[in-house]
Formats: C-alpha cells, structure tokens, sequence
C-alpha cells in the first residue's frame, strides 16, 4: 500500500481562476494499493478542487492543450507525463499560455 503523500499545487496564468482564484494549494493525496501518478492527479484535481468549467483545464483524461505542466520545476514531457509517478513533497504547477483578447 503506498502511504499518502503531500504534494504543492500552483496554478496560475489565468490557470488560477477555475480554481477560485487560489493560486496554490497544499495538498495530501490519501493512501491506494499503487503509487499516484499524475492521471489520477488530474481526476483527484477535477473532483475537489476545480470550481468551474474543467473543458479549460482538462481535455479527456489529459490537460488541455495550452497549459504547460511543471514539475519540480522541470517541463513534464521530460518526467513522463501522465506516468509520472508522484513522490512527497512534489512541487506540481499549472500554468495557462492561452490568454483571451
């Protein structure tokens, strides 16, 4: 059984406003049978944290296209995306290149 972890959450880049305009978040992801990875992040980040309209922030099981994925200050395509197996005390932001005019 993998044991809960705490994670920090940012959001920003407009990212933030689906959120109620928080921008960071301190987080603990209880414990499950296998290690958390960031799919189930995003389900966990859909079900008790996104306040409105998720077709901004997720598309299917994936981030939407526009928002750029960092963790522990690296660009998550280098750290395996999804698959990425989530560890204490990671430090996971969001943030929107997509801007309105």
């Amino acid at each position: 059984m993998a044991a809960p972890i705490t994670l920090h959450l940012a959001f920003g880049g407009g990212a933030e406003l689906l959120f109620d305009g928080v921008k960071e978040h301190h987080v603990t992801l209880p414990s499950q049978s296998e290690p958390w990875n960031m799919k189930q992040l995003l389900v966990w980040i859909g079900q008790n944290l996104l306040k409105e309209r998720p077709e901004l922030f997720v598309q299917g099981d994936d981030v939407r296209p526009g928002i750029l994925v960092l963790i522990n200050d690296a660009d998550w395509e280098l750290m395996g995306q999804l698959d990425y197996e989530l560890q204490d005390k990671d430090n996971v932001v969001f943030i929107s290149t997509l801007h309105g005019g």
